[in-house]
């Protein structure tokens, strides 16, 4: 039997979705380390390279992916239903955005190894799934999970219900494959995927009255238009932070937050007459919201159980179905739900949100803290993790976590001015450029907006704090 060899670097990182590539990103341009990255897929990219045909990010492209390079071409969309906001980049482009980024700048910086198709195990052994050749690898400082981040889709994560013989069910990227129409359409699942299908359908020009969507439960979404990271929408996405600071300072109670949010529309939710039981960071525009609400079947009997040729089983009933219909599975989890830990565990990394609903940035700020402190209680006393939302008091949660990591760093000039040239947190440099155009012109709708925002920020950050210990 041949020795293992073995791959030496000072960073092992394993996955090369978005997490891991933000990392190393930063920790290429902010360190002089060398890495190898490491992952399962045959190409860089994570979940997107598993994701269904017409996905498409729901949040601006021009904060998304790495430090170094930009998503996108910087327009604002004339058609579809992203009509007047920041483009929406879709997942083919996200995949040679990635591949690119891989191929032209990590691989040829000399410093990054990366081992496609690779399972690691829990020994350190990297083991190829097309050659079955082993290698070992070796962390001098350090290794970094950034697999742990990796999403489910239903490509990949099969329905948690069981299936008859005869059933056709079949996943987003199948939909797309189908040779003739199908007489009607269900769609089992309440999240991002589920609604990416909706609008598909629709956008198709199927029949709202010929889908059924199964939503367990209902999700409050938060409104695109909000978080526009580009100077044209400087004004109204202040004004939303702003807003969303004196509604909660004001508010007596959560149900009175939550139905001034709404009233604001700075969160939406598909039914009005339908209390939302989820807040997952999905994100819609105005226009999407309007086509998703022309879909009238809805089911709401908790999860499926089971699906026959005749008839979906709940937990709470039955629903009739057909053989001739077509059921698609858009139920897979998303986001990972793993439990929160500390970010740096002496020889292991392990990277997790530092900013509400904030992927890319959150990996690059770590990198960027890994790159430049030295003791693991200092990082991680400015790398307290926000979790991954689950239920709508977590919109209130990642507020207080998010903004105590601010004030954080806040006190330190190094990071201020990192979190100034930063692609991925845009809104400082924003708001600056902002703030300087408006002096130049002499609009004072600037610095008011801004006084309100100061008037609010504490005030607000301390009743949200009170809402969620009551």
């Amino acid at each position: 039997m041949e020795p293992t060899p073995t791959l030496e670097a000072d960073y092992v990182i394993t996955g090369a979705g978005t997490t891991a590539l933000a990392f190393a990103d930063t920790l290429l341009s902010d360190s002089t380390a060398t890495m190898v990255i490491a992952d399962r897929r045959a190409k860089p990219g994570g979940h997107w390279l598993d994701a269904y045909p017409f996905v498409r990010l729901h949040g601006a492209a021009a904060v998304y992916g790495v430090n170094s390079q930009p998503l996108g071409e910087g327009v604002v969309d004339s058609v579809g239903l992203n009509q007047g906001l920041n483009e929406l980049a879709s997942g083919a482009e996200i995949c040679a955005y990635f591949d690119r980024l891989m191929q032209q700048r990590l691989l040829p910086s000399g410093r990054v190894t990366y081992l496609s198709r690779h399972e690691i195990g829990a020994d350190g052994v990297a083991t190829s799934l097309v050659s079955g050749r082993r290698t070992r690898l070796v962390a001098r400082r350090k290794w970094v999970d950034a697999a742990r981040a990796d999403s489910q889709v239903p490509a990949t994560h099969g329905p948690r219900f069981r299936v008859a013989e005869g059933v056709r069910c079949v996943t987003p990227t199948q939909l797309t494959q189908l040779a003739e129409p199908a007489s009607s359409y269900v769609i089992v699942g309440g999240g991002k995927t589920s609604i990416d299908t909706a609008l598909w359908l629709l956008e198709q020009g199927t029949d709202p009255d010929c889908i059924t969507w199964i939503r367990p439960r209902d999700a409050w979404l938060l409104n695109r238009a909000d978080i526009q990271p580009t100077l044209a929408f400087a004004h109204s996405t202040l004004e939303a932070i702003t807003a969303e600071l004196e509604l909660a300072r004001d508010a007596a109670s959560l149900q009175e937050l939550f139905a001034a949010l709404e009233a604001r529309r700075l969160l939406l939710r598909i039914d009005p007459a339908v209390e939302p039981t989820k807040y997952r960071c999905a994100t819609v525009s105005e226009a999407e919201l309007a086509q998703l609400r022309r879909i009238r079947r809805v089911v709401r009997l908790g999860h499926v159980q089971a699906i026959e040729r005749d008839r979906i089983v709940f937990a709470q009933g039955e629903l009739a179905t057909s053989p001739g219909g077509v059921h698609v599975h858009c139920s897979a989890a998303g986001l990972p739900h793993a439990p929160v830990e500390p970010i740096f565990q002496g020889e292991r990394i392990v990277p997790q949100y530092v900013r509400r609903c904030s992927p890319s940035f959150s990996a690059a700020f770590i990198a960027h803290i890994e790159a430049t402190l030295e003791s693991d209680e200092e990082k991680n006393a400015l790398c307290r993790p926000v979790r991954v939302p689950e239920v709508p008091l977590d919109w209130l949660r990642m507020h207080v976590d998010s903004a105590a990591n601010q004030w954080r760093w806040s006190q330190r000039p190094a990071l201020q001015e990192w979190l100034r040239r930063s692609r991925l947190d845009a809104f400082m440099g924003l708001f600056e450029q902002a703030g300087r155009q408006a002096a130049s012109e002499g609009d004072m709708r600037w610095a008011e907006l801004q006084q309100r925002l100061r008037d609010a920020r504490a005030a607000g950050i301390k009743r949200m704090g009170e809402l969620l210990a009551a």
